[in-house]
């Protein structure tokens, strides 16, 4: 993976009306957090901040700020866009340490739908975390948890204890076993896939 650096500037003025001066200027407003030195208002060139959006290794992910000489690895914990235009207009990143654990959501997918015995019985799929909130090394942040459908029945229940999270990795909410997914029993599907079924005795 090819390493992200957003070369910052440090903005003067705060606030609404300084978020709205950087914009002006062709610039994304943003504020550094974390570590001792205190939040540090910070604006990084339009066209710079979506190549690096562009990427899918922004947010989330371990990159680097440049500011002149001075680099620090940092991660992009929050990023807000436009409601219309879908632009980035905001962002926030958070400093990181050596060998510090952070606190990051990873989004949850899920593979092999098309061979699901479950979903081809006519269930549906009813995700009810699309992210998990884990405590990571800051050298060692998944991607993704990726869960593999491929030998889910109808009423099976994924949990949290059914993915292999990488060492050191663990969940933020540590003491249960929560629910990620269920395979439910989806009437439309069912009628569906007797009638496929039907169709194919048939034939």
């Amino acid at each position: 993976m090819a390493e992200i650096v957003l070369n910052v500037e440090v903005r003067d003025r705060t606030g609404t009306g300084g978020a709205r001066e950087a914009r002006r200027a062709g610039k994304v407003p943003g504020v550094l957090y974390g570590g001792p030195k205190g939040p540090v208002a910070i604006s990084v060139k339009a066209n710079e901040f979506r190549k690096s959006l562009q990427t899918g290794q922004l947010h989330g992910h371990l990159v680097t700020l440049k500011y002149g000489a001075e680099s620090q690895p940092v991660i992009a914990k929050d990023i807000q866009f436009h409601p219309v235009t879908d632009e980035p207009v905001h962002f926030d990143l958070l400093r990181v340490e050596e060998g510090s654990t952070v606190r990051i959501a990873i989004p949850v997918h899920f593979k092999n739908q098309d061979v699901c015995p479950g979903l081809k019985q006519g269930g549906s799929l009813e995700v009810v975390r699309h992210d998990v909130e884990l405590n990571c090394p800051a050298d060692a942040i998944p991607e993704e948890l990726l869960v593999d459908l491929s030998t889910k029945e109808l009423g099976d229940t994924i949990r949290i204890s059914d993915i292999a999270l990488p060492k050191g990795v663990t969940p933020v909410l540590g003491d249960r076993d929560f629910v990620l997914a269920t395979l439910k029993v989806s009437s439309a599907g069912m009628s569906e896939a007797a009638e496929a079924a039907e169709g194919e005795a048939e034939a």
